[in-house]
């Protein structure tokens, strides 16, 4: 039987089936693919894959734009497949989370071809209409670069219908109890499959006005979802992506009767322009801003995701400065007003020391951290991808054809593998990496492993200390009867820094990191070079 709370010490690594790995040389990768490489995931050590979108779909916005949720897209393989991969996951007693989208669905969902034929069906109702557009509730789309607004006129239909994100993408009407009810049957479908829980994307979107009146719906909504799932598996759970103010976040775990999990989207920004500026206020920021939730949910903190590196929560200030030090000269890589579309690699100037520091930090802190595919060997962007497809490249496992991806033509891969730069497959793959001590695959490996031996860090009390260095950051996380103290030196610089938290010299040990540290007189100094980091470990008895 599976502990509920397997969540809370899980480390979740996200990938895109179609560009994992291509077991039939379709330029596709698939399920098959993937369960070849289940034995790469495990050495990694973590213990949960989150899969993005895998369903049929017209792809317009990378599998986002769901066209059925029953079943697997045929160029990714079947529904028999995704079984044997959920099955031959748990035998690694890696856990599986689905990625599902309940704001909208695309055009092409059968739901919406009868709903625009047919005013007079159950399917009309399913998503939001008007007869008299400039009555209507407006606001600014989620795409403001791509779409002029919230509505669109349905020529078949005769009416316009509502969309927050891409004009082919209609809201679903969340507010109509037979919608509800078709999403508890997919929840209810894929736990059956073999899923352990559920991204629920656009959770903050699935909440704010919609429709004619602009009417809004509350948390209920997700508190039902939970019911659904727990009731069909104890251990289920669900993942929030609400990127909401920070004064809001706390309100989507409904005093733990919602979501389980939510994507820190403000320690996200916070953590890397700190990283990429190095400087560790926006840590500090972040520390304040964010609500104390250990008591109704726990955070999914990361690095990167596959979408844009999104600034809107740094201060206005910050945002128009990462908007200029970040990404090439020429502006290409902002989008939407709001980040940039690049990868970790490409924000930390392709250092792997910098890129394991940084994955130190993340793996340092209280909640369960989210690993993107390819950012633990330091894949970059390929922006003459268009939009946020320059973060989608396919994974590098070595340096043949298309990188170990695919047999396929280059031409014919979902996405190009990245070539003729320094992130290119020849530069930057798996098979390089594997079995060299000092590269970034092996020091990540190090740092899960770790972060695995004391999953009691996960929900320790979290401070942030005074280090004397603007680019040095050191914190503590205590537990019942164990403390930890983390350093990361942000420079490239060495760097000193002393300490007076009371630290005693034979009930402290080195967990992890090259940084070197002495303790003296109960303080402690830390002696970091470059993109050093170090953690120790201790008897909480003995320290002040």
């Amino acid at each position: 039987m599976t502990d509920p709370g397997w969540h809370e010490d899980a480390v979740i690594y996200t990938l895109d089936v179609k560009t994992f790995n291509d077991s039939n040389g379709d330029g596709w990768g698939d399920f098959q693919g993937l369960i070849e490489k289940l034995d790469y995931i495990d050495e990694l050590g973590v213990d949960c894959l989150w899969l993005r979108p895998f369903y049929p779909s017209p792809l317009r916005d990378n599998g986002y734009d769901v066209a059925g949720y029953r079943d697997v897209d045929d160029r990714l393989g079947s529904l028999a497949d995704f079984r044997e991969f959920a099955e031959k996951a748990h035998e690694r007693d890696i856990k599986v989370l689905t990625d599902l989208v309940f704001n909208h669905t695309s055009t092409d969902h059968e739901w919406f071809q009868k709903a625009r034929e047919d005013p007079e069906s159950k399917y009309h109702d399913y998503y939001l209409w008007t007869s008299h557009v400039d009555d209507a509730y407006n606001t600014v789309n989620i795409f403001p670069e791509y779409e002029d607004g919230v509505w669109t006129y349905d020529d078949v239909a005769g009416k316009h219908y509502f969309h927050q994100f891409y004009h082919h993408q209609p809201d679903l009407n969340v507010a109509n109890p037979a919608v509800r009810d078709e999403m508890y049957d997919v929840l209810r479908f894929w736990l059956d499959q073999g899923a352990d829980g559920f991204r629920i994307d656009a959770a903050h979107p699935m909440l704010q006005a919609k429709g004619h009146n602009g009417t809004t719906e509350g948390v209920w909504i997700f508190e039902e979802m939970k019911d659904v799932v727990r009731a069909e598996k104890d251990h289920a759970v669900l993942l929030a992506e609400a990127d909401d103010q920070p004064d809001e976040l706390d309100y989507y775990f409904a005093d733990g009767n919602a979501f389980d999990l939510m994507f820190n989207f403000v320690l996200n920004a916070h953590m890397v322009y700190g990283l990429g500026v190095r400087d560790t206020w926006p840590l500090h920021r972040a520390d304040e801003i964010l609500p104390d939730i250990s008591h109704v949910g726990q955070w999914a903190n990361f690095l990167r995701n596959h979408d844009e590196w999104n600034l809107l929560k740094l201060p206005q200030e910050a945002l128009e400065h990462a908007r200029e030090h970040f990404g090439p000269e020429d502006g290409s890589s902002w989008i939407f007003g709001r980040g940039h579309r690049l990868r970790l690699a490409d924000l930390l100037d392709g250092d792997h020391d910098r890129i394991a520091m940084a994955h130190s930090l993340l793996l340092s802190y209280p909640g369960t951290p989210v690993i993107l595919s390819g950012d633990e060997i330091g894949i970059g962007s390929d922006l003459w991808l268009e939009e946020r497809e320059s973060v989608r490249t396919p994974m590098q496992w070595d340096d043949s054809e298309n990188g170990g991806f695919s047999t396929a033509d280059r031409e014919d891969c979902y996405n190009p593998p990245m070539v003729g730069n320094e992130f290119s497959y020849e530069e930057i793959n798996v098979a390089e990496q594997q079995g060299d001590p000092d590269s970034l695959l092996s020091q990540v490996q190090r740092i899960v492993e770790t972060r695995q031996e004391h999953p009691v860090i996960t929900d320790g009390d979290f401070h942030i200390a005074e280090t004397g260095h603007k680019d040095v950051m050191v914190h503590r996380v205590d537990t019942d009867d164990t403390a930890f103290i983390f350093a990361h030196n942000f420079a490239g610089d060495y760097r000193e820094s002393v300490l007076q938290w009371e630290v005693p010299d034979a009930d402290t040990t080195k967990e992890l990191g090259p940084g070197g540290y002495h303790v003296e007189d109960g303080g402690v100094t830390f002696l970091l070079d470059p993109y050093d980091y170090v953690w120790l470990h201790g008897d909480k008895s003995h320290w002040d």
